[in-house]
């Protein structure tokens, strides 16, 4: 027995040992696929994305410029970068007098408005966007659906914000919008925002107190779909029963703008979108539609995994996931030659590279190792 214990100390030792190299070279490995990763896609943005006018997608109004430079800005990316300050440049020429920041004539002001607002608070220095920040965040606010656009707390529109040209809102535009107030140093108290978390929580397969819309009850599963307004949609479909598909995007919008809004991790609506969640996790595809928004749903992922602060996420069969060497790896293999992403399925312009490209360097900003 004597000479059995050390034997056995040295192998429980060994094992030890073996454990913590093993975990040591995954590390590794997940910091050369970010650096690798995250290099090559700045450097497309860099030497083929830009345009001369300092734009990125500069036909298609503010917003991908904003974006992109936003990661760009992220990545370490001064805003005195040659291909930051041309960027910010194009977007500075979006502000319009009544505060917002768009393209004449547009009906995606809140979109447009909302990433140049997130691109300018990343790009502060020395306050030099303070006027126009408190500019475009009372523009955020007044565009809002409220009272001032007929809509009452009873109104299903209630809080939300949207495209002009669908007018009604959406959960995509008001996470945009909640995204940007917070951006704009707008707490969890801020009335916009608590309105806002009205308008969410009518988004979720979920009866509660907050949520008496007629689509809650039909498909309970606790996932989030796109509207309950103007008679409801998702873009995942229709359920057999008249309720609205959850789906992986809209879901992890959800969350993460429920914990923006204060709400914490014991309330029965948080505990529902991650138990669908657990149920769906994947960096395969946007769990109910494919390959459909599918970068857009990497960056919705990775942010609202960052908030709920879960460096581990354990799914419904009990399998321990790091969500963030996952995400890193499943980027890295989709990345094309030339440091850039683009999404087969072109829905949602998801066929520009420069949009997937900002997506995808987002979405590593908080994958880090």
């Amino acid at each position: 027995m004597r000479i059995l214990r050390p034997l056995l100390l040295s192998a429980l030792a060994c094992a030890c040992c073996s454990v913590v190299a093993v975990a040591d070279d995954a590390a590794q490995t997940s910091r050369r696929q970010y650096d690798q990763t995250t290099a090559k896609a700045i450097d497309f943005l860099r030497t083929k994305g830009q345009a001369d006018d300092g734009s990125f997608s500069g036909q298609k109004g503010p917003a991908v410029t904003a974006l992109v430079v936003t990661a760009l800005l992220k990545h370490g990316r001064t805003p005195q970068d040659p291909v930051v300050a041309r960027g910010l440049a194009f977007v500075e020429t979006f502000s319009q007098k009544d505060g917002g920041v768009y393209a004449p004539g547009s009906t995606h002001r809140n979109y447009e408005t909302a990433l140049a607002v997130m691109c300018f608070a990343e790009a502060n220095q020395n306050g030099k966007y303070d006027k126009q920040l408190a500019q475009a965040e009372s523009f955020l606010k007044g565009i809002q659906w409220d009272a001032e656009e007929s809509a009452d707390i009873d109104n299903p529109a209630y809080g939300g914000a949207g495209y002009g040209g669908h007018k009604r809102p959406d959960l995509s535009n008001t996470s945009f919008m909640i995204d940007a107030l917070k951006a704009a140093g707008a707490g969890p108290d801020d009335e916009a925002i608590q309105r806002a978390l009205v308008f969410v929580s009518r988004c979720q397969n979920l009866e509660s107190a907050a949520n008496t819309t007629p689509f809650a009850g039909k498909n309970p599963d606790g996932g989030f779909y796109y509207t309950p307004a103007a008679g409801g949609t998702s873009q995942a479909g229709p359920t057999e029963t008249g309720g609205l598909r959850s789906y992986g995007s809209m879901t992890y919008a959800g969350l993460k703008s429920m914990i923006f809004a204060g709400v914490k991790a014991d309330d029965p609506r948080v505990k529902a979108a991650v138990s669908w969640l657990q149920k769906n996790y994947t960096t395969d595809m946007n769990p109910g539609m494919g390959d459909a928004g599918l970068f857009y749903y990497y960056h919705t992922f990775a942010k609202a995994l960052d908030a709920l602060g879960q460096e581990t996420f354990v799914d419904s069969d009990g399998a321990k996931h790091n969500w963030r060497a996952e995400l890193v790896a499943e980027l890295a293999r989709r990345q094309k030659a030339d440091g850039s992403w683009t999404n087969e399925n072109e829905r949602w312009m998801e066929g520009d590279a420069n949009l997937v490209t900002g997506y995808a360097l987002l979405a590593l900003d908080y994958c880090q190792p």
